[in-house]
């Protein structure tokens, strides 16, 4: 079977895919009015969030593996499905199984946030816990193999990008002006596909991406321009985390993504505050990382535009919440203006 190609991420399929969606997932809501003090900070036109935290799971993530599940074979659906996770991939995939009447068995790093675990469980999913990287995927892939389970992967390939680009679609015929899109990355399933929705209908409109400055895959990626693995990661946004960056989605990034920054922890923190203060959204870190790159790095690029930020998700514990809180209170300057 031929590799899949970035030409599979076109309008019409787009369209298809989320119209396959509809039925079960959430249109999420856009609001332009809820963050005055970032739009002054930013000397923006206009700044619309894309509230993809009150999709189903918490997380955008739901739709790409609704999409990768809704595609499995009539035939292979009573062997139900795996997926190797930290924790929102796991949630999400064991959402979309539940949906869909399939099984679960869900392979998560034991360093996974507990509340993730216990998220997990209560979509109805087996849960299996290994050591994290490589022993959590071998045992997915055991699953594969031993049982008939399909693989879904949590962040490439091309449902995965065509799942995630119901966010840009929907953002994109919300607010069809919109001249820039700033959007957290990890391993690049999100930004893939809203990047493709958004081109599609306004080639103009500019797509930024933000990753941690401790999990720059995707940067080192355009940089090398092939896909590279780190040697470690390390930082605080466990959602944008994984080592490295993979052939599809990092094409698919490559041809529509304008430019990528990355941001420090403490920005990250700096940003979860100010939302929280600003715009009252209490999020994970990963939910942050775009407005720290819209409020450092990409500032000037932005300013006096009508900009959107995509909001991806918010599953965190409190005791982790008031501690990174904390933290961004300590940098509540980085911005260059007091929070």
């Amino acid at each position: 079977m031929p590799e899949p190609t970035t030409d599979l991420i076109n309008l019409d399929a787009i369209k298809a895919c989320a119209r396959q969606l509809q039925p079960f997932v959430m249109r999420t809501p856009v609001i332009s009015t809820a963050a005055p003090v970032i739009q002054q900070l930013l000397e923006v036109e206009t700044i619309s969030l894309k509230l993809e935290l009150f999709q189903h799971t918490g997380t955008f993530k739901a739709r790409g593996a609704l999409a990768v599940a809704q595609a499995i074979p009539e035939h292979k659906r009573a062997a139900g499905i795996t997926a190797a996770s930290a924790g929102n991939h796991a949630i999400a995939a064991a959402w979309a199984a539940r949906v869909l009447s399939m099984s679960a068995k869900v392979v998560m790093q034991s360093n996974a946030n507990p509340l993730r675990v216990t998220m997990a469980k209560a979509q109805g999913a087996e849960i299996i816990m290994k050591a994290p990287g490589a022993e959590t995927f071998a045992e997915a892939e055991r699953l594969v193999q031993d049982e008939g389970r399909t693989f879904i992967h949590p962040f490439d390939g091309p449902y995965t990008s065509l799942g995630a680009a119901g966010v840009g679609l929907e953002f994109i015929e919300e607010l069809p002006d919109l001249e820039a899109v700033v959007v957290s990355v990890g391993g690049g399933g999100l930004i893939s596909g809203v990047a493709a929705a958004i081109k599609a209908i306004n080639p103009k409109c500019k797509i930024y991406g933000v990753e941690p400055s401790g999990a720059d895959s995707m940067s080192k990626s355009f940089a090398q321009q092939a896909p590279v693995t780190l040697d470690k990661v390390a930082t605080i946004a466990d959602s944008l985390g994984p080592p490295m960056s993979l052939p599809f989605s990092y094409a698919l990034c490559q041809r529509h993504v304008d430019q990528l920054v990355t941001v420090t922890d403490d920005a990250i923190c700096a940003a979860m505050l100010l939302l929280q203060q600003s715009a009252k959204l209490a999020l994970e870190p990963a939910g942050a990382t775009a407005l720290a790159g819209a409020l450092g790095p990409l500032r000037s690029k932005l300013a006096g535009k009508k900009i959107g930020i995509v909001i991806c998700g918010a599953n965190i514990d409190q005791q982790s919440y008031a501690s990174l809180l904390a933290r961004g209170y300590q940098h509540r300057e980085i911005f260059g203006v007091k929070i």
